[in-house]
């Protein structure tokens, strides 16, 4: 149990069934992980629903073919419900009327009055639709699994680097060591990132365009598979300053490449973007934005590592000089 909490040593020698073992005792751990975090996602499925759903526009934008309650007129009714409250008292208080329509006139107001403030005060909130006889049980259990791949994913992620980094060298753990303890922070920051600015605003663009036009129904299954794809999807590719600087140790690339090279990157994070779920163009310029920073961020981290290599490589004598001395001497 020790050897699946942490990675094994590098001058540790294991047999083919060694490692079998190792590999079967990580993947009961991930299959575990994977579990605890369902029956989790699932005992609150209530409130990742309703996180989900708070994208969701209040009411739809359209007016001319409604269900009533879920156009948001409310309001404008209230007021005029008020208006007519108010003049219908005014006209039972009048003296140019005679005592039944005083009364009726009352009533009236009365009516309206109730009328006004039984109207809600807020839009009602909208939600998904189902089709299916099964969909809401279905859909839900979806959700949760989508959830507990989500929260469950960073100990995947650990698990995987932890099986890999025994394999590699002294000087590739360096790499590989900061790797896996910065991962699973990048794919939680890219998935906060994605569910408070991505996800609102391309909910809300892309069920607000032309909605005159159209009476606009959103199945719970395809919008629920939207919003989760597209979290999933940006916490991966917050994951690229991490493959940058993989490569920078391994000598592949420096600063001078990724600052030489900076349109070709533009073109493969559009590119990247294009493949995440949401072809829009809002959507794509939402997640292109924190790519572009990332890549930003990487040059700059790049840079310090280029200075940092050439800094130690001016403090070690060179070989070839220090024998050329002893020849002297």
């Amino acid at each position: 149990m020790a050897q699946v909490l942490r990675p094994i040593g590098h001058e540790d020698r294991l047999s083919v069934v060694d490692h079998l073992d190792e590999l079967r005792s990580r993947l009961i751990i991930c299959a575990l992980a994977l579990a605890v975090a369902f029956g989790l996602c699932f005992w609150q499925n209530h409130a990742l629903l309703n996180a989900l759903n708070r994208a969701l526009p209040l009411t739809p934008k359209t007016s001319s073919n409604h269900i009533s309650g879920l156009t948001g007129d409310a309001v404008k009714e209230q007021r005029g419900l008020s208006a007519a409250a108010a003049a219908a008292s005014a006209l039972s208080r009048s003296s140019h009327q005679n005592p039944v329509d005083r009364q009726h006139f009352a009533q009236l107001a009365h009516g309206a009055q109730q009328a006004a403030q039984a109207l809600p005060r807020t839009p009602p909130q909208r939600l998904p639709i189902t089709i299916g006889v099964g969909e809401p049980f279905t859909t839900t259990l979806t959700v949760a699994a989508y959830f507990a791949l989500l929260f469950a994913l960073p100990i995947l992620i650990y698990e995987g680097y932890a099986f890999v980094i025994p394999a590699l060298n002294p000087d590739e753990r360096k790499v590989a060591v900061p790797v896996m303890a910065v991962a699973p922070l990048l794919f939680i920051a890219g998935v906060v990132f994605a569910f408070f600015a991505i996800l609102p605003p391309a909910v809300h663009f892309l069920q607000g365009y032309n909605s005159q036009n159209f009476d606009i129904l959103l199945q719970a299954k395809t919008y629920y598979k939207f919003e989760i794809f597209t979290m999933l999807g940006v916490g991966l590719a917050f994951q690229v300053p991490l493959g940058l600087l993989a490569l920078h140790r391994l000598g592949v690339i420096n600063a001078s490449t990724l600052t030489g090279n900076w349109r070709y990157a533009v073109v493969i994070i559009a590119v990247i973007a294009a493949a995440l779920p949401g072809v829009d163009p809002v959507t794509m310029a939402l997640e292109m934005l924190p790519l572009i920073l990332l890549y930003l961020a990487s040059i700059v981290m790049l840079k310090i590592a280029d200075r940092r290599a050439a800094a130690r490589a001016a403090e070690t004598p060179d070989e070839d000089s220090v024998d050329n001395e002893g020849e002297l001497v």
